[in-house]
């Protein structure tokens, strides 16, 4: 069976407060005022130095990513949860025999920290982040995740345009998920193979 990789955040989990708190958290370290909640959101998915660059002195964003990977990595789970059904989705695709992939923005160390504090580490055969090499929409993560379970990709599924072109790059269908941090109307115009905006539905496209 062919292997099927999702995004993490806005995808599988959701994770958007407790990134958001810690984001803004850290901003003591520069002694600026954070942007607002709402703000941070629609930044989430990109690497961390493009969502303190338009908020921060340059110098100063490496302090700023060090406070924020400590702070989060003490509290990834406080509210962070799978969405509803994620959990008997992956379960039920395991059982058809597919293998479950993970690539994600994150590095890989603080992508297994979350999922391993929620339970799901285990029911996923790789966890991929981004580390040391270019970051979605490039392809990378994705080819480095399907290296890691050692089978051919058939969908991508995430949350954010970007999602949808790394997919494609690495020559897999797309499917996006509305329930996370891009619109629908920015994910259809992304041009995905599939749009779905319940978790049930996603379970009828993989499944049936």
């Amino acid at each position: 069976m062919s292997a099927i990789v999702f995004d993490l955040d806005g995808t599988l989990v959701d994770s958007f407060d407790d990134i958001s708190a810690a984001f803004r958290r850290s901003f003591h370290v520069a002694g600026c005022e954070p942007p607002e909640a709402g703000v941070v959101r629609q930044m989430i998915g990109k690497p961390l130095r493009d969502m303190y660059a338009p908020w921060v002195p340059a110098e100063t964003i490496d302090a700023l990513i060090a406070e924020y990977r400590r702070d989060y990595a003490e509290r990834c789970a406080e509210r962070t949860r799978p969405y509803p059904g994620i959990v008997d989705l992956l379960d039920a695709l395991r059982l058809r025999g597919h293998a479950l992939a993970v690539a994600t923005t994150k590095t890989t160390w603080m992508a297994c920290t979350v999922l391993g504090r929620l339970g799901l580490e285990g029911r996923l055969d790789h966890v991929q982040g981004t580390d040391g090499f270019p970051h979605k929409p490039a392809p990378d993560v994705i080819t480095h995740a399907l290296a890691g379970v050692g089978r051919p990709g058939a969908w991508m599924i995430g949350d954010a345009v970007t999602d949808i072109a790394a997919g494609r790059a690495a020559g897999l269908r797309t499917c996006a998920v509305t329930w996370g941090v891009h619109s629908e109307t920015q994910l259809r115009d992304a041009e995905p193979d599939a749009v779905v905006t319940t978790v049930d539905s996603l379970h009828a496209l993989l499944l049936d």
